[in-house]
C-alpha cells in the first residue's frame, strides 16, 4: 500500500486532474490511497474571506466565497458535464454550511482560531469530492472521505498534532477494508478532528503532514508527494540558474531544507515517516520522466556532494541585545528568549559572543520592533545601570544555510564557504553551527541574499567543485 499526495496545482486545472487520475490508475495495483491539497490559492482566499468577515465586511467574504465556489463549479463542469451533478450538490452544501460559519463571524466580530479551522478546511471539502468523481469516471473506484474521520488530534488549533494510537486505529477501520474492495480512498488533507470531532488543521502545507501521518499509521511502503517540480533542488531555480534536482537526500536534511526555506514539502511531513522509516519520494505530476528526490534514513551523500544543498529564508530581522555587563551574569539568555516566547514568536536561529558580551537572534521582520519594545522593558534596570548598552535590529537581513551530511566531519568546509562569499564581497552579519555539522548557517543583508546562495552554490556544485570530486 502507498499513499500518494497531490498539492494544489496537481488539482486546480482539468488537465492537472486528467493526469493525476493517470498516476493514479498506474498504482492501482500497489493498493494507493490518495490525499489531495486544496486547489491553489483557494485556502489563503478563504482565510481572506474569514478575515473579512471578522472586520464586518460579510459582503466582501461573502463575495470570496462564491467566487471560490464558482472556480470550482466550472472545473466539475468542464472535467465532468453532466456526470459531476452530485459533485455539484456537495460544492453547493459545503459552501451554504461555510457561508453561515462566515455569518456568524461578522455578527460576533470575532475569529477565534477554531472558527478559522473550521473555515480553513473548505478547499479540501471540495476538492477531495472532485478527484474522486474523476477517477470513477475513468473506470477506477474511488470514494471521497474527509480526514476528519480517520486522524485524531489535540485541540491545537491551526497547529493540531496527531494522536497515533486514536488515528491508527481509525484508519485500519476506516480505510483497511476500502482497499480490500478494490477502491482508492481520496482524503482531505491538512485537515482532521479531536477526539470529540471538533475540526483542526495540521498548519498551512499540512497536506504533506496529513500523508506522511497516514503512512506511518498503517505501515505504508512509501510516500509519494506530487507536486510541480522535480523534486527538492540544490538551490532555488529562480536565483541559481545551475540548480538541480537532488536524487536523494536524508530525513535530516530534508528538515533542515523544509525550515530554511525550500517549499517543496512541509517541515513536519518527514516526522512521523521518520518514526516508521517509510520512504517519501517528491515527484512532478507534470513530467514523469523525472525520477524526482527520495528522501529516506540513508545518511550517506551518494553523489560525492560535501555541501548537498542551499537555501535561504529572507524578510527577517536580527535583534541583538549587548552590554558590558552581560559577561557572566547567569538566566540572561533565559531572560532574553523567555521575553520572546510569551510574544508568541519563532526564532529562527541564535548566535552569541564567547565573551558573552552579545546575543543576537533571528526573526521574522514583523516582529522586530514589538520583541525590541518587551526586551527593553524587561531590561529596564540593565539598561539604566548599563549593564544592557542596547537593544536593537538589523533588517531586512537573510539565513542563507549550506545544508548536506558530507559536511560531518570534512575539514575546510566553513573555510570554503566563508571564502566564496569574501570573493563576491558578501559580508556576514552572524552566524551559526550545530554540533551535528549538517548545516552552516548565516545571515546576511537582504539585498544579498541571492547572491550569497548563488556564491556558495558555485562552490560546491558548479565546474570546480564537479572536476575536484572527478579527481
Amino acid at each position: 500500500m502507498i499513499i500518494l499526495k497531490f498539492g494544489g496545482t496537481s488539482v486546480g486545472t482539468t488537465d492537472a486532474i486528467r493526469r493525476v487520475v493517470q498516476i493514479v490508475a498506474a498504482a492501482r495495483e500497489r493498493s494507493p490511497i490518495v490525499v489531495v491539497s486544496a486547489t491553489a490559492g483557494t485556502t489563503d482566499a478563504i482565510i481572506r474571506a474569514a478575515r473579512r468577515a471578522e472586520a464586518g465586511d460579510l459582503a466582501g467574504a461573502q463575495s470570496e466565497l462564491a467566487e471560490i465556489a464558482r472556480r470550482h463549479q466550472n472545473l466539475v463542469a468542464d472535467l465532468l458535464g453532466v456526470k459531476g451533478a452530485a459533485v455539484l450538490r456537495e460544492i453547493a452544501d459545503l459552501t451554504e454550511r461555510v457561508e453561515a460559519l462566515l455569518s456568524s463571524v461578522a455578527i460576533l466580530r470575532e475569529l477565534t482560531r477554531r472558527s478559522l479551522d473550521a473555515i480553513a478546511s473548505y478547499g479540501e471539502r471540495i476538492s477531495a469530492p472532485i478527484v474522486a468523481a474523476a477517477l470513477d469516471d475513468a473506470g477506477t473506484r474511488a470514494e471521497a472521505l474527509s480526514a476528519e474521520g480517520i486522524i485524531v488530534t489535540d485541540e491545537r488549533f491551526g497547529e493540531a498534532a496527531p494522536l497515533s494510537t486514536e488515528t491508527r486505529e481509525r484508519a485500519a477501520k476506516q480505510l483497511t477494508p476500502r482497499l480490500g474492495y478494490g477502491v482508492v480512498p481520496v482524503l482531505t488533507g491538512f485537515i482532521a478532528a479531536t477526539r470529540e470531532g471538533v475540526t483542526t488543521t495540521l498548519g498551512r502545507g499540512g497536506s504533506d503532514y496529513s500523508a506522511s501521518i497516514l503512512a506511518a499509521a498503517l505501515g505504508a511502503e512509501e510516500v509519494l508527494i506530487y507536486t510541480d517540480v522535480n523534486g527538492i533542488m540544490s538551490a532555488d531555480p529562480r536565483s541559481v540558474p545551475g540548480a538541480r534536482p537532488l536524487e536523494r537526500v536524508s530525513y535530516e536534511e530534508a528538515q533542515e531544507l523544509s525550515f530554511f526555506g525550500a517549499k517543496v514539502i512541509h517541515p513536519r511531513t518527514v516526522l512521523p515517516a521518520i518514526e516508521a522509516r517509510i520512504p517519501v519520494r517528491i515527484l512532478n505530476t507534470f513530467d514523469a520522466s523525472f525520477a524526482g528526490t527520495t528522501i529516506t534514513s540513508e545518511a550517506e551523500a551518494t553523489d560525492g556532494s560535501i555541501v548537498k544543498a542551499t537555501t535561504s529564508l529572507g524578510g527577517l530581522g536580527l535583534i541583538t541585545v549587548e552590554g558590558a555587563g552581560m559577561s557572566g551574569v547567569p538566566g540572561m539568555a533565559a531572560r532574553v528568549f523567555d521575553t520572546v516566547a510569551a510574544d508568541g514568536v519563532s526564532v529562527l536561529m541564535i548566535s552569541q559572543s564567547s565573551s558573552e558580551h552579545n546575543i543576537c537572534f533571528v526573526v521574522g521582520a514583523e516582529h522586530t520592533a514589538r520583541i525590541i519594545r518587551d526586551l527593553e522593558r524587561a531590561f529596564a534596570a540593565e539598561l539604566g545601570r548599563h549593564d544592557v548598552g542596547r537593544v536593537y535590529a538589523e533588517q531586512p537581513v537573510a539565513i542563507v544555510a549550506a545544508v548536506g551530511e558530507g559536511m560531518k566531519g570534512t575539514p575546510g568546509v566553513a573555510a570554503r564557504v566563508f571564502s566564496a562569499l569574501g570573493r563576491m564581497k558578501i559580508n556576514v552579519v552572524a552566524i551559526a553551527q550545530g554540533s551535528s555539522e549538517l548545516n552552516i548557517s548565516l545571515v546576511v543583508e537582504e539585498a544579498q541574499r541571492d547572491a550569497a546562495v548563488r556564491a556558495i552554490h558555485e562552490e560546491f556544485h558548479g565546474r570546480s567543485a564537479r572536476a575536484a570530486a572527478a579527481s
